[in-house]
């Protein structure tokens, strides 16, 4: 049975914790399973993210990631403290981590080292950086704050810089669909991102500056507690348009990572 959107009852930076699953889609085909915990308090957050391919898109690109953030709030605009990204690709082991310093990123380990596959990102491009799982967070707030998207923030994971802003789409009616347990009505997040350093030393520039975009629908799940993405569609390099549906949601932010890490 899906889950039908309630009415947001306004209690900004209420204390929110989820568990939201997600499958996820492109050509008509299920490529990934994703986990996202998620715990907002009035002056800090954490959230874990993870996610591993799946059917025979795991026969050609096989692959899981893992990332963690925890933090602290300047008003609605989230300040990471710390952030880690494990993940293994094409048998390869990967692993970020990375510190903030008053704002400024420290890359404190990061596997293989950045230098091996990309140009460094100017340390004027890293300056007032979050990480995109911080962004992810911040959209949340925004909704819950102002009702609307609308913001800009540039990422930096070690390796890239990444500028992305979103926009507000207006209120949609989501249908039903086999594919999902929310049905209603969500406010719909156009975002556009664009790589802005930290290019691959063997790519074309002017393709992979090209912005990619996406939108996310977000809305309360329960009465009074902030919106949650409960639908996102965004552009990909490698696989084209994907689709992320929620089939699940609970109460606990812990994600399994033994579930992705296979």
């Amino acid at each position: 049975m899906a889950v039908m959107a309630s009415p947001a009852v306004a209690h900004a930076q209420a204390p929110l914790a989820a568990h939201l699953t997600f499958n996820t889609y492109a050509a008509g085909l299920q490529v990934a399973e994703v986990d996202a915990g998620i715990a907002l308090g009035p002056t800090t957050y954490q959230i874990e993210l993870a996610y591993h391919t799946t059917g025979m898109t795991s026969v050609f690109v096989h692959g899981y990631q893992y990332d963690l953030v925890t933090g602290s709030w300047g008003s609605a605009v989230p300040r990471p403290s710390r952030f880690l990204a494990l993940g293994q690709w094409r048998g390869e082991e990967r692993v970020v981590r990375i510190e903030y310093d008053r704002g400024t990123p420290v890359v404190k380990e990061m596997r293989p080292t950045a230098d091996e596959e990309r140009e460094p990102v100017p340390a004027s491009l890293q300056q007032n950086t979050i990480d995109a799982v911080s962004a992810l967070a911040q959209l949340v707030r925004t909704v819950e704050k102002t009702g609307r998207c609308d913001g800009a923030v540039r990422t930096y994971d070690g390796r890239r810089a990444v500028e992305i802003k979103a926009t507000t789409g207006g209120e949609e009616m989501l249908p039903t669909s086999s594919r999902s347990i929310f049905a209603g009505k969500a406010l719909r997040c156009d975002f556009v991102g664009r790589l802005v350093a930290g290019f691959k030393l063997d790519e074309d520039r002017e393709k992979a500056a090209r912005p990619l975009r996406g939108s996310a629908w977000l809305a309360p799940l329960r009465t009074g507690e902030a919106p949650l993405p409960v639908r996102i569609t965004f552009q990909t390099r490698w696989m084209g348009d994907m689709t992320m549906y929620l089939t699940a949601v609970d109460d606990d932010p812990k994600v399994n990572l033994a579930r992705h890490r296979r």
